[in-house]
């Protein structure tokens, strides 16, 4: 209990509209005061949480502005950590998009010095691990730079550390993306090829006929597919693997189709699309389909009468989302599975825009639906818990707290169409109920707002749950008054909230904490999830019993059970 106390606020009533005294609080943007994350914190929060959307006080512009600078500043305090915490987090699954760490390289790229460079050059093909992440790459630097030598090699680069078969397989399924292409970008960087397969492979992608039906150059192929069956295409996987691409182009019934897949796992991308709605081309698929492909094609696979209750497709679905091996070694992230199954939970596609507050005006697509199996909505539920990091119960005396006022009803998580914060920390909150014996769940604004939650309930459920609830203030010092107020016993408070706490006229968080500490003579702590990339956090940095981290990364169950247990 004393090494808590050391750093005891002030017991002097002070409003959330004024600084604690001694303390180096700053003015969030609801008008409150909160302390500032440093800006290796904000980093973090923006490769994880990105800005689109922006938030309730902040456009995205805004938003996407002021993490650009703090961006900057790192890579100019210390460049080469910078790129390395864009590494970490964008290798280890940890945010839902890649797009923020594609961007923050490119300033690396752009504004960093010689080290820093060389040093984002060498991270790229760690960073962008697919031809769409090579294509945002190329459209960002293109915007802010020119292609010099060291640009040119590093995109290089990227497609010749690539075996033959890798290679053939980025080509042939990422071929077009954000206005660029691999012809754009080969030609741009003009790499040397390693090997006498991987020369042919450029020269797939890199040959123009002229308009009159000629070629380009005299040894690149007028047909494509005559060409790979003149190189002897089968003797070579990543050659035969691009002659079955060709091959597919041209076929005329699905027993072909069916029977390339099966021989050469070719990718639903590289499919016409005239045979994408074909049950037996989709059963084909599933067989080797990717995880993150599956999980968005559950809709489909359904609404065409592959995914039928009971069937063995069902089975294939349900034994792969329920397998955490399969879940982390493809980096799928909690918020793709969360879309999922909320989009497939419906029973039909929707279509629509997004405003700037982040709500979403959807209509049906036109499409027919599907009727959702509770055995696949069971495992997507699962697979939600199992895509972050394993979590072990800390058997600690939690309170989940989720902040459900104005401001975190508006913006989106992660630029997730409909997503908000609010209905974020909902789903956030169930992974460690779910994991822990002794927790509460409450929701609060400026006082506490009734939502009956609890780890049993169906995903779905607890998000729909929060849509209909009032606006209201932001006080965070409400779980602890009320944890006071009633004697409950915690042993660790857990706030989801965007940090824009103002509400309170008579104490801040933090002095809320302390008094609950005393008056219960318990050394609780403080774990604040932030849920908003911007640059407030109500825990005291001077506290070692309080921990800031960032809403959906991936690891933050994880972490929050080690703070608990006494680590971190």
């Amino acid at each position: 209990m004393k090494k808590y106390l050391t750093h005891l606020i002030t017991k002097e009533p002070t409003p959330q509209s004024a600084p604690l005294p001694e303390t180096t609080q700053v003015a969030n943007s609801a008008g409150g005061y909160s302390w500032a994350v440093d800006e290796w914190g904000r980093l973090r929060r923006f490769l994880i949480l990105g800005s689109e959307g922006g938030s309730y006080y902040a456009s995205e512009r805004t938003l996407t502005l002021e993490n650009a600078n703090n961006v900057l500043k790192c890579i100019q305090e210390d460049g080469v950590r910078a790129v390395n915490e864009i590494v970490t987090i964008s290798q280890e699954g940890r945010a839902p998009k890649n797009d923020p760490a594609i961007f923050a390289l490119v300033l690396a790229v752009t504004k960093g010095d010689e080290a820093t460079r060389q040093a984002a050059f060498n991270a790229l093909p760690e960073v962008c691990r697919t031809g769409t992440h090579l294509f945002t790459f190329a459209e960002l630097v293109n915007g802010m730079r020119g292609w010099g030598r060291g640009l040119r090699r590093a995109v290089g680069g990227w497609y010749k550390a690539m075996d033959n078969r890798s290679l053939a397989y980025q080509l042939v399924k990422y071929r077009q993306r954000n206005g660029w292409s691999h012809t754009d970008t080969l030609r741009l960087a003009h790499p040397m090829p390693v090997n006498d397969t991987q020369g042919a492979i450029f020269k797939w992608v890199t040959y123009k006929p002229k308009e009159n039906g000629a070629i380009a150059s005299g040894e690149a192929m007028a047909n494509p597919l005559e060409w790979a069956e003149a190189l002897n295409a089968p003797e070579d996987k990543a050659l035969a693997f691009i002659w079955a691409f060709e091959r597919v182009q041209k076929a005329a019934d699905v027993e072909t189709v069916v029977q390339l897949i099966e021989a050469y796992d070719l990718p639903r991308e590289a499919l016409p699309t005239q045979w994408l709605n074909d049950a037996d081309v989709w059963a084909t698929l599933l067989t080797k389909m990717p995880m993150t492909a599956l999980i968005r094609n559950l809709g489909l696979m359904s609404r065409i009468g592959l995914l039928k209750p009971l069937s063995e497709a069902e089975n294939v679905v349900v034994e792969r989302l329920t397998n955490a091996d399969l879940l982390q070694k493809a980096r799928v992230h909690p918020i793709a599975v969360l879309i999922a199954l909320r989009a497939y939970s419906l029973g039909y596609a929707l279509k629509g825009k997004v405003n700037r507050r982040g709500y979403v005006a959807t209509e049906k697509s036109g499409e027919s639906g599907w009727m959702p199996t509770p055995r696949i909505l069971d495992a997507l539920d699962k697979a939600f818990e199992l895509a972050f990091k394993n979590v072990e119960p800390t058997n600690k005396r939690i309170m989940l707290a989720l902040d459900v006022s104005g401001s975190m009803s508006s913006g989106m998580v992660a630029g997730v169409p409909g997503l908000t914060p609010r209905e974020g920390s909902a789903a956030m909150a169930m992974v460690t109920a779910r994991s822990e014996p002794n927790y509460t769940v409450i929701s609060f604004q400026d006082k506490i707002v009734p939502l009956n939650i609890s780890a049993r309930m169906r995903l779905t459920d607890v998000v729909n749950m929060t849509n209909g609830l009032p606006f209201g203030r932001t006080d965070c010092a409400q779980p602890m008054l009320y944890a006071m107020e009633k004697k409950i016993a915690v042993d660790t408070f857990v706030v989801y909230t965007d940090n824009e706490t103002w509400a309170n006229p008579q104490l801040h968080p933090v002095q809320a904490l302390n008094q609950y500490r005393e008056k219960m003579a318990i050394p609780a702590k403080l774990v604040v999830v932030g849920m908003v990339s911007n640059g407030f956090t109500i825990a005291d940095p001077n506290d070692a019993g309080m921990l800031d981290m960032v809403g959906f990364d991936a690891s933050a169950p994880a972490l929050i059970a080690d703070f608990a247990r006494g680590g971190v």
